[in-house]
């Protein structure tokens, strides 16, 4: 009966809006499996739904509830909130049935008919823990996520930990009027060789609504995940690149990637940390399975540092792309690398902007354009002591030498600190990258994410002798080693005032680069190592006024 307000007590179909998971048949005492008794509450609750259009509330109190071999189907209207991480945790499982993949909910278009028609509206997934870390199987397979979820209206993704699935943790496609909020994924993608697909921490498939998908990814963490620590990538070819989807505050630590951009137009992504990451801080390319490249983005205001390679790689896309008011630090090869990845869409790219960005201490060069640019803006930046790899080869055994899963000490040596990070180290057959150095011990990065050891065999023995490469000779502030025509350099502080100073020269056109009809005006390029500019291919036409400095160039 109603209430004297009008309003039902309880829901038309007799289902409660409401329903403690222990009162309906799951457990939580790590022991039973309770993803029958998971499975056949959505599948009432999502009836009830679809009866009276009342949204259902499934809550897991404080426990373990032990999800094996099998996956649960998700209906639209039902949500599932547990009392926070590390008090509800769902704990996957295969092992009586390796051939499924056991996700804690999917819905997909492929299994289960999912399209804009047949969407899931009105869910939220808070306050829990996933743990994916009993998932095995022969094949890697891409559908072993924690969340598997496409084509989802209204969605809400809270305050989860995700980590240790075989595949990527939070794995949602086709979002609109979505937000993922304070979701923390760690050590996801298990199995993922770095070659399959998926295996990220968070991987969001886009084209899925047309031009338009909105929304948020906001205070995330991915840390230490086998691909991406959050991706973005378009699924299907043809479709429109959409617009509308924001990454606002999200840190991303030792994946491979940090925040990828494989296909969005216009995505914002500000106020992120992207550190220690294996390739690369932010990554815009035509990796993923569509081929087509991120365009039209914004990165703005964000750290990105301490990156094995490059702070900022951008590859592919046709462009525009704005890179501004960010600090890029610190990371083993360049700050900012515009490269090609032998993808499709590797023609001109266009209009790209890097402006009022902060550039220091990147072991190579702070800006490396090896790919054919036009009308490329680079305005009002600070470029400041980078070059930092310029320790010459090395070479070293004996006593002196001992080797651990992630180190190299060589008590003999005084390497110049920093100055081989980014290099690779061969001790026989064995390789591993520096990630950093002091005077005698060499930090090595991990030999892929959330891997204890950085070699690429066993670890070496005392004793074992080492090499390690040479520097680049020439590590300039801005390289130009590819066609760019139409550029505007303008406004730059390029120097160096470190002791001793690595960064060469401000600006350098190498044998392979041309600057045509270029205005490259109003830079300082005064104090740097070997002088403000060295022109290996002489610049044709434009205007070249008032470089301070340029008088000590070669």
């Amino acid at each position: 009966m109603p209430s004297a307000t009008g309003v039902r007590r309880h829901a038309v179909v007799g289902a409660p809006l409401l329903c403690d998971a222990r009162e309906h048949g799951l457990t939580g005492d790590g022991t039973t499996n309770d993803q029958p008794a998971l499975a056949a509450l959505v599948d009432r609750l999502g009836d009830a739904y679809a009866a009276d259009r009342r949204a259902r509330i499934i809550y897991c109190p404080p426990g373990v509830y032990s999800m094996r071999d099998s996956g649960t189907v998700w209906r639209t209207g039902v949500s599932l909130i547990g009392a926070g991480p590390g008090a509800t945790r769902f704990v996957l499982g295969n092992s009586a049935n390796r051939a499924d993949p056991a996700p804690l909910a999917f819905y997909t278009a492929q299994l289960h008919g999912a399209d804009r028609d047949r969407h899931l509206a009105d869910c939220t997934f808070a306050d829990f823990e996933i743990d994916g870390s009993g998932v095995a199987s022969a094949d890697y397979n891409p559908l072993a996520k924690g969340l598997g979820l496409q084509y989802v209206v209204r969605g809400v993704f809270r305050n989860l930990y995700i980590h240790h699935t075989a595949a990527t943790g939070l794995g949602c496609d086709f979002l609109q009027d979505c937000l993922i909020d304070g979701v923390l994924v760690a050590g996801c993608g298990r199995l993922d060789n770095g070659t399959e697909m998926g295996g990220a921490g968070i991987g969001i498939g886009i084209g899925g609504w047309g031009s338009v998908e909105r929304f948020n990814i906001i205070n995330c963490s991915a840390v230490a995940n086998a691909t991406n620590g959050i991706f973005l990538e378009l699924q299907q070819v043809g479709e429109l690149r959409p617009r509308g989807i924001r990454i606002i505050g999200c840190h991303s630590q030792g994946n491979r990637f940090g925040i990828s951009d494989w296909g969005a137009n216009g995505l914002i992504v500000s106020a992120c940390t992207m550190t220690g990451n294996l390739e690369a801080g932010f990554h815009v390319s035509a990796k993923g399975t569509t081929h087509t490249a991120g365009r039209g983005g914004i990165l703005t205001d964000c750290i990105i540092d301490g990156n094995l390679r490059d702070g900022v790689s951008i590859g592919n896309t046709p462009g525009p792309y704005t890179i501004r008011g960010n600090r890029i630090s610190g990371n083993g090869r360049y700050g900012y690398h515009q490269r090609s990845l032998g993808e499709p869409e590797a023609g001109v790219a266009e209009e790209i902007v890097i402006e009022s960005n902060d550039f220091y201490g990147n072991s190579a060069d702070a800006i490396r354009i090896d790919r054919p640019m036009q009308d490329v803006f680079l305005v009002g930046n600070r470029i400041r002591n980078n070059g930092r790899q310029w320790a010459p080869a090395m070479t070293g055994q004996g006593d002196s030498v001992r080797y651990s899963e992630k180190t190299v000490v060589d008590r003999t040596a005084t390497w110049p600190n920093d100055g081989h990070r980014g290099k690779v180290v061969r001790v026989g057959r064995r390789i591993a990258v520096v990630a950093a150095n002091d005077d005698t011990t060499l930090t090595l990065a991990p030999i892929r994410p959330d891997a204890r050891s950085g070699w690429s065999a066993d670890t070496p023995l005392p004793g074992t002798p080492y090499e390690l490469p040479p520097s680049a000779p020439v590590r300039a502030g801005i390289t130009i080693n590819a066609a760019v025509d139409s550029a505007t350099i303008r406004g730059n502080r390029i120097w160096d005032n470190r002791d001793p100073s690595t960064q060469n020269h401000g600006l350098w056109i190498t044998e392979r680069g041309s600057c045509v009809d270029c205005r490259v005006e109003d830079n300082d390029l005064a104090g740097n190592a070997d002088g403000a500019l060295r022109l290996d291919t002489p610049p044709v036409a434009g205007r070249w006024e008032r470089n301070h400095g340029d008088d000590d160039s070669t």
